[in-house]
């Protein structure tokens, strides 16, 4: 005979399980406002409301924790850092230890681990949220990430058999995080181009492995890729955009004052300038072809708004959360027609492109897009108007200009690098 106590005691066990996770979840939300020095944002602003609503429902008797529990871990990954993201997960595996077939909570566990880095946890995440979905049709995002990590992870082993022997290296790093994976595939590389040289077309194939390993780990560039019209460009899309093209970089008005260039320097095919420039048809002609900006400061993303109208826009920086929060908020739409993808943002030190240490952090953006132009090396004439003056350059990028110059003339303040 079975004892209708049984049941009700398991209920009772259940029901006790059940509140203390959400406890638990309260404790979490509890230690990050405790850690919270930061002045606050919009975005915490949003998470410390959630966390207000969710600690309401825990005392409201007949309220459901539940949905307030996910919205925690929601407003958490908005908030974004190393703490929110730490927040997101947290919530999110109590949410699946809660109700183990919800869909929106292991969505939410996954997001917060590839947030993390933590790639092929998310990915199993992933896989369990669009199981759980059966019929009904699946988030892009969440498809779009789940690509992404297997292509990502498809990266790895393909490099590793380009080089067998010295491959067990890059084995080693498949389910590690990006943080730790991603600069060890660095080194990888450039060991190989140290030891092989550049040339050689095993390299040469783990370069194009590597080049796209970066742009797979930082391909949310910006929250709409398409920005009303803007078409995201890597490497190969900017070199088509100037093989064959006469280029000359110039620098802001005041530089070229008086010197009523502007007519030879509209007759370049591609016209480049850099950051903050002002135009003065005589002198430095109407055109930007490409305008390529550095970020600076701890803030990079407070700037203003890149307004000025440019067929290409190049944005340098590191590091990659940084660069992608500031181009998320400065692109504009129908600002520009092609924007560079994060495969560009760093040019002189990434081994897939120039792979050069040495250079100061600071270096001035016009030595950065000339080195780039320099390397691709598919234009038949690349000029520099205006930077033989003083300070226009760091020393030593002057003397790099100096050295590889093929020609100088000084009465039209050119510099010619072809």
């Amino acid at each position: 005979m079975s004892n209708p106590l049984a049941g009700l005691f398991k209920t009772r066990q259940k029901e006790t399980a059940r509140l203390d996770l959400y406890a638990q979840g309260m404790r979490l939300c509890g230690e990050y406002l405790a850690a919270w020095g930061d002045p606050p944002t919009p975005r915490h602003t949003r998470l410390a409301r959630a966390i207000g609503v969710y600690a309401a429902s825990l005392d409201t008797p007949s309220a459901d924790p539940f949905d307030a529990l996910l919205k925690v871990g929601e407003r958490a990954l908005e908030a974004g850092g190393d703490g929110g993201l730490g927040l997101a997960l947290g919530m999110a595996e109590t949410s699946t230890r809660v109700r183990q077939r919800s869909r929106g909570a292991w969505r939410l566990r996954g997001l917060a681990l590839d947030g993390l880095g933590r790639g092929d946890e998310a990915l199993e995440c992933y896989e369990r949220h669009l199981t759980l979905l059966q019929d009904t049709e699946p988030g892009q995002e969440v498809v779009r990430r789940v690509d992404t990590l297997r292509r990502r992870r498809a990266c790895l082993e393909a490099a590793a058999a380009v080089f067998p022997q010295a491959g067990p290296s890059l084995r080693e790093l498949l389910g590690q995080p990006t943080a730790v994976a991603a600069p060890e595939f660095a080194a990888f590389v450039q060991a190989r181009v140290a030891e092989h040289g550049a040339g050689d077309p095993a390299v040469r194939r783990l370069l194009k492995l590597y080049g796209t390993y970066r742009r797979l780990v930082e391909r949310a560039a910006v929250s709409d890729p398409l920005l009303d019209g803007t078409t995201p460009i890597g490497v190969g899309g900017l070199r088509g955009l100037i093989e064959g093209r006469t280029v000359c970089l110039v620098p802001d008005a005041d530089d070229v004052a008086g010197s009523a260039l502007g007519a030879a320097i509209d007759r370049y095919d591609l016209v480049v300038r850099c950051d903050a420039f002002r135009l003065r048809a005589q002198d430095t002609g109407e055109r930007t072809d490409l305008h390529a900006v550095s970020l600076r400061g701890g803030a990079p993303w407070d700037g203003p708004s890149w307004t000025q109208p440019a067929g290409i826009r190049l944005v340098f920086g590191d590091p990659a959360a940084r660069w992608r929060r500031a181009t998320r908020q400065r692109l504009v739409p129908g600002a520009q027609e092609h924007v560079g993808d994060a495969s560009l943002r760093r040019p002189l030190t990434d081994p897939a492109l120039l792979g050069e240490d040495g250079w100061e952090t600071a270096t001035t953006t016009a030595f950065t897009v000339l080195r780039l132009l320099d390397f691709l090396d598919v234009s038949p004439r690349l000029d520099l108007i205006g930077f033989g003056l003083p300070g226009r350059l760091r020393p030593r990028e002057a003397e790099w200009v100096m050295d590889h110059a093929t020609h100088v003339d000084d009465s039209k303040m050119r510099i010619a690098l072809r």
